[in-house]
């Protein structure tokens, strides 16, 4: 299993998915490959973020990768003033064209900001509502129950891992690492394959080490490894808007090096034989806070 590259999408908020989306399945349908949406279904609340620019690391992110100009600048209102408009209730057409047009769809929240700021502290129960909500609205547009799952900032922990085990997901990508692995939860081997991402987003790297948009795709295929599965997340905020011909020729390059590009679903199936594992909280480089990363001897 040579020169794979699982590609991973995240849709964050309303703007990522009535413009991002659509775009993204062109640009992928130009080059003949195919793609996983993680969709956010319910409101977009982006805007209540704002409170993490008290943090130094934070609001350095978010001046380096210009923001605003990233995501659009109607995220420092969403959910503010007044509640986050519903992304399914508006934008399901987007999300049932991408299923459509042959792209994988999994469950990445119902609302964003309240699954990376607080799911993993939520009770059980809580927890479960949030996940069978959001399913049951994916569900409802796209006619089946999505086969996996992504927490939101790889914000996840092993009362979230245990929870996640209860829905009939096949895989999740919850963490940050270098290869599919089961995680052991209390000393028992979950079902569900856990397929980490890889290499580094757009957010994490521009500004950091010399990293530009003059030389970010460099940077990015300089990180592919031949002899192991690379998983790469974009998000639909960016290369689906500001970097969309920036990863238009991604696209190009990667495949003319003899990549085989695939959805989750693809490299979950080639890796079913994936050996144990466990995930940790730990600090993350481009990153505010802790996330979930694979723990590795």
């Amino acid at each position: 299993m040579k020169k794979l590259l699982a590609l991973r999408i995240d849709v964050d908020t309303f703007r990522g998915t009535g413009r991002g989306v659509p775009m993204l399945c062109e640009i992928l349908d130009k080059h003949g490959v195919k793609g996983t949406f993680y969709f956010s279904l319910g409101p977009d609340n982006m805007g209540r973020h704002l409170w993490r620019l008290l943090k130094p690391t934070f609001l350095w992110k978010m001046l380096r990768t210009n923001a605003a100009g990233l995501y659009g600048p109607e995220i420092v209102l969403m959910g503010t003033a007044w509640p986050g408009p519903g992304i399914a209730k508006h934008h399901g057409k987007a999300i049932a064209d991408a299923v459509a047009a042959g792209h994988e769809a999994g469950f990445h929240a119902w609302d964003h900001h309240r699954s990376q700021a607080k799911l993993t502290s939520l009770s059980a129960e809580a927890m479960h509502r949030e996940i069978e909500r959001g399913c049951a609205a994916l569900e409802k547009l796209t006619g089946a129950f999505p086969h996996s799952s992504a927490a939101p900032g790889w914000r996840t922990n092993d009362r979230l891992l245990l929870e996640k085990a209860k829905f009939p997901f096949a895989y999740n990508s919850d963490c940050r690492g270098v290869s599919p692995f089961y995680p052991v939860v209390n000393g028992e081997k979950l079902s569900q394959l856990q397929i980490p991402v890889t290499l580094p987003t757009y957010d994490e790297a521009l500004g950091r080490d010399g990293v530009t948009d003059a030389n970010y795709n460099a940077f990015q295929l300089s990180l592919l490894r031949e002899d192991a599965l690379n998983v790469l997340t974009i998000h639909a905020e960016a290369e689906g808007g500001r970097c969309a011909k920036q990863f238009d020729e991604y696209m190009k390059e990667v495949i003319a090096r003899g990549y085989k590009v695939m959805t989750l679903g693809e490299a979950a199936e080639l890796y079913a034989d994936a050996p144990e594992g466990r995930a940790e909280l730990a600090p993350f480089p481009g990153r505010e806070g802790l996330l979930s990363v694979q723990h590795t001897d």
